[in-house]
């Protein structure tokens, strides 16, 4: 949005089994910011998170910002916030956004709605964003998934392999979020 000088960042989280997709726009890229991102995750996604893949952006670990190390400390809030949760969190080779393809591809989606789109304000634009979101996971079929939408592929999980999931799914874009 050309008059607002503040900046947004999105945060995705895909998951790699039926696309099932969370975000959250922020307004800071700071590790409490992503560490409540994980703990909000973790709350209202139905599937046990064992494990998070992400990039090395000093939001998500300390891995490049320890003196000679190439090594997380396990100390960052992200990191604690994972621990604290039971979720190993994996980091992506440096310089290979390929690695975490799905959430590129997310996010392009993303810039294009956002690039042909006018948002009035950063409400609008986090109403239509999350309004996006909740269409796709309950109403775009996937060909990856034979035609079925994230919503209607965990379902299909959930109905195989129960022993994944932490509560049950609904398939209503509003009890789904």
């Amino acid at each position: 949005m050309p008059d607002d000088p503040q900046k947004y960042y999105l945060l995705v989280a895909i998951d790699r089994a039926t696309r099932w997709v969370h975000m959250r726009i922020i307004n800071d890229k700071t590790a409490k910011t992503t560490s409540n991102f994980i703990k909000d995750l973790y709350k209202v996604c139905p599937i046990k998170i064992n494990t998070i893949l992400t990039d090395n952006g000093k939001e998500f670990t300390d891995r490049f910002t320890v003196s000679g190390e190439r090594e997380p400390t396990g100390q960052h809030l992200f990191d604690q916030a994972c621990t604290e949760l039971t979720i190993n969190h994996r980091l992506i080779p440096p310089k290979h956004p390929q690695t975490n393809g799905m959430v590129e591809r997310f996010n392009g989606r993303i810039a294009q709605v956002v690039k042909t789109t006018y948002f009035a304000d950063a409400d609008e634009m986090t109403l239509t964003l999350n309004q996006y979101m909740k269409t796709y996971n309950n109403h775009i079929i996937q060909r990856n998934l034979t035609h079925l939408t994230p919503v209607q592929a965990m379902k299909k999980w959930y109905r195989e392999k129960p022993e994944l999931f932490r509560k049950r799914i609904y398939e209503q874009a509003g009890l789904d979020s």
